[in-house]
């Protein structure tokens, strides 16, 4: 099978094309024929050895997909061959609160991902795709996905008529947009483009900021939603902490899941805030299958379509990396392994 690894971890040109043995199921474990990936900002930073320690350099990365399963081990129960399905990154968190022992069994990461043309994990873990969702829907659910499921319905207990503050245009923010409206919350996006904050009107933002045209955005956002934001999706990290607990309305919730924004060695001028308005901060780590089953049900009735940037071909990856590193998606960036896609970049 063709597949590629992450190399020396010196940046994205250590991504290498390979070739290897097809794969073999055994017991307990799926063989999955892979057809679409989505790339995620953590493969960017595993190509450059800046996510935790380096990994093996034969890895397999890349964390989510859609595939068919197309052999089985003795004992794989819950799925059958031919299934379209998706599964988790921690792979072996299959319900029930977290644990930090779900990073020791991490797809792309401690064990061999989706950007080959098999993958092998074991049953249980994998996720049915309904026939209602396509390859483009299906494929980018189970990382950025799934981690805004979890801030937004595990943690976030969202209800409807909330304001939801998300930070920026990339894969979890704009699926928060949509998670959101989908139950009839409000939301507010920042950016530092005037198109990008455009497009995320158009797919139902209620309200944008340019945080380059009012860097003190916290204020803008308290002004906009009436107080302050319910639920703050909080991707920056320790550069716009600060600004988000400051845009946070009393008793709101902010779900902490990446760290996009430069970092800072200062500590949080407004630390007293979290007591004073009565906060709560929660970090986010993607999500279990049962979390995943929950979303794609969701998806399926509200016939969610993700917001793909890009498409481009397998053997095109490192062309798909370098377009990512760029920042100039908005929403996911796909790869097609098997078959073709109709808006494939040139």
């Amino acid at each position: 099978m063709k597949a590629y690894q992450i190399g020396d971890q010196a940046g994205l040109q250590s991504l290498t094309a390979v070739e290897r043995p097809d794969l073999v199921a055994g017991p307990g474990m799926a063989v999955v024929r892979v057809r679409s990936v989505c790339l995620n900002h953590r493969d960017i930073k595993i190509l450059s050895g800046r996510y935790g320690v380096r990994r093996a350099p034969e890895r397999v990365p890349v964390s989510e997909g859609v595939g068919e399963v197309v052999a089985l081990g003795a004992g794989a129960a819950g799925i059958s061959i031919g299934d379209r399905v998706i599964c988790a990154h921690f792979f072996t968190w299959l319900g029930g609160p977290f644990t930090p022992a779900v990073f020791a069994s991490d797809l792309g990461v401690t064990h061999d991902g989706w950007l080959a043309e098999q993958l092998l994990v074991p049953a249980a873990a994998l996720v049915p795709v309904p026939a209602g969702l396509d390859d483009a829907q299906a494929a980018p659910l189970a990382a950025a996905g799934l981690t805004a499921w979890n801030a937004l319905v595990e943690f976030g207990t969202l209800k409807a008529g909330n304001w939801v503050l998300a930070l920026g245009t990339g894969g979890v923010s704009m699926f928060a947009l949509q998670i959101a409206k989908m139950h009839g919350a409000r939301v507010i996006i920042t950016s530092s483009s005037d198109e990008k904050l455009a497009l995320a009107r158009k797919l139902g933002a209620d309200a944008t900021i340019n945080y380059r045209v009012e860097p003190e955005w916290a204020a803008a956002v308290v002004k906009a939603t009436g107080g302050g934001a319910n639920l703050v999706v909080e991707t920056g990290g320790q550069a716009t902490l600060s600004q988000s607990i400051a845009a946070a309305a009393p008793n709101g919730r902010i779900a902490i899941i990446g760290a996009l924004a430069d970092q800072t060695t200062e500590g949080l001028p407004n630390f007293g805030t979290l007591i004073g308005k009565n906060l709560t901060l929660k970090g986010i780590a993607a999500g279990s299958r049962a979390m995943l089953a929950d979303f794609v049900a969701a998806a399926d009735a509200n016939d969610l379509k993700p917001v793909v940037d890009s498409t481009f071909p397998f053997d095109r990856a490192a062309d798909a990396y370098a377009y990512l590193e760029s920042g100039k998606q908005v929403g996911k960036v796909m790869l097609i392994v098997r078959g073709t896609h109709a808006d494939l970049r040139s």
